[in-house]
């Protein structure tokens, strides 16, 4: 392969764990982060979790010289958190805040009041147009009783919407963040198989960091082991995601991860361990622009297509199950709503008895329907603001099961025009003797 430039770009990740007054010596990690960003010069810097203002201006000050361009993507009622800093100018930015997100009334987790987005900026690398996302997913609490699966599976299946639908112009795409997500679990497969980004872990030729690439290690000293069982090492939910286009080849020549505690400190930046990868990002020739850009091999393509298939159902069957506990909630709600204003209307009608039979006495305290009244109208106002939570989590449920539905229709009638199958391949076969095909999942 004949190639005309190469160029060499370092990116960064770390969930900084800055929420104020909550996360362990908050100011001191910042000081450590930024003094080890200054020095390590990194082309592109993604950071999350930087809740406040004020820290991120703290570190915009501190990178002015190593990173003068930066940006802070605000959304929620506290922020998104998600903020990035950049060697090279930063020409656009736009954040999409996922639909889903948590529940209000969950404060101990506290996504809902993030604003949980995708936050994207658009760079040059020399010639070269570079999509730059950067965003974090809602928490797994629970892995074995886990009930923001189905709204986690919205958020990666809305990430890889946004991420195909603004990239395409794109040379170089980047992504990275705190997915929330094992590497085999639905939403990240959803993702990269969907939009064809590729792991920098799983890609790097050389790599320097924790066993397995994990992110999240149980020798940290601000996570409890206790939330990590049954991974007794930890886990990898920290990702740099990356692909190229027709114009440019990108390849990951080495990744590390940070380990633990810094050196000359007591403690390390973060409860996640920070990401860093180097991409080779080399121009095409002219010649191998034109080529032909399909899979040659249709068994190959039919799988992938196949597969993507199976991927799909499987996001479908978990939302489903979000729509019908949802539904449940919202009944409830309803029926709880329905109980505070019997009550109401009863209170009404005793308190209306003396009125009606003059000289009569108030058969009860007035403190005590004063107090009643107070429950009955806090009851209704609750329950309506539920009501209409609940049903707004309903309607972004039905929209991402009908988005789902209508990608396995087309995904189907692809496989239907293509040739028949390999004998291995004999259950991805549709009806009528018609097998798969050649198939692009970025299509």
């Amino acid at each position: 392969m004949a190639n005309t430039d190469s160029l060499n770009i370092r990116v960064f990740s770390l969930n900084c764990w800055g929420i104020r007054y909550v996360s362990k010596h908050t100011p001191q990690r910042y000081a450590m982060i930024g003094d080890m960003l200054c020095k390590e010069e990194h082309d592109v810097v993604l950071l999350q979790e930087v809740w406040s203002e004020k820290d991120y201006l703290f570190l915009k000050k501190k990178l002015a010289c190593s990173h003068p361009h930066s940006h802070h993507f605000k959304s929620g009622v506290i922020g998104s958190g998600l903020a990035i800093f950049s060697k090279h100018r930063i020409h656009e930015t736009f954040l999409y805040r996922y639909s889903l997100n948590g529940y209000p009334y969950m404060a101990q987790h506290g996504d809902w009041f993030g604003g949980k987005a995708v936050g994207m900026a658009v760079l040059k690398f020399g010639s070269l147009t570079a999509n730059v996302y950067v965003t974090h997913l809602h928490a797994e609490y629970c892995r074995d009783k886990d009930s923001y699966l189905p709204h986690r599976v919205v958020q990666a299946w809305e990430l890889q919407q946004f991420v195909r639908h603004t990239s395409v112009g794109a040379d170089v795409v980047i992504l990275g963040g705190d997915l929330n997500m094992h590497p085999q679990d639905l939403g990240n497969r959803l993702l990269l198989s969907y939009t064809g980004l590729r792991d920098s872990y799983l890609e790097a030729a050389k790599f320097d960091g924790c066993e397995n690439g994990m992110t999240l290690v149980a020798d940290n000293p601000f996570i409890c082991k206790k939330e990590l069982a049954p991974f007794e090492k930890g886990i990898r939910i920290d990702y740099i995601l990356f692909k190229g286009s027709s114009k440019t080849a990108v390849y990951c020549d080495f990744m590390s991860t940070t380990k633990g505690s810094v050196p000359d400190h007591p403690f390390p930046y973060s409860d996640h361990e920070a990401l860093t990868s180097v991409l080779r990002l080399e121009t095409r020739a002219e010649t191998e622009r034109d080529g032909p850009r399909t899979s040659k091999n249709p068994d190959s393509a039919a799988g992938k297509a196949a597969e993507l298939v199976d991927i799909v159902t499987e996001a479908r069957t978990e939302v489903k199950v979000g729509l019908h506990c949802a539904e449940r909630m919202r009944y409830t709600a309803s029926r709880t709503g329905a109980m505070g204003l019997a009550l109401l209307i009863l209170e009404l009608a005793i308190a209306a008895v003396p009125w009606l039979a003059l000289g009569a006495e108030q058969p009860f305290p007035r403190t005590s329907f004063y107090l009643l009244a107070a429950l009955c109208f806090a009851i209704l106002a609750a329950t309506a603001l539920l009501y209409v939570f609940y049903t707004m989590e309903l309607k972004s449920l039905q929209g991402a099961e009908d988005q789902m539905r209508l990608a396995v229709g087309s995904l189907q009638e692809k496989l239907r025009g293509f040739p028949l199958a390999q004998p291995h391949d004999a259950h991805l076969r549709p009806p009528g003797g018609q097998g798969p095909g050649v198939f692009k999942p970025e299509e």
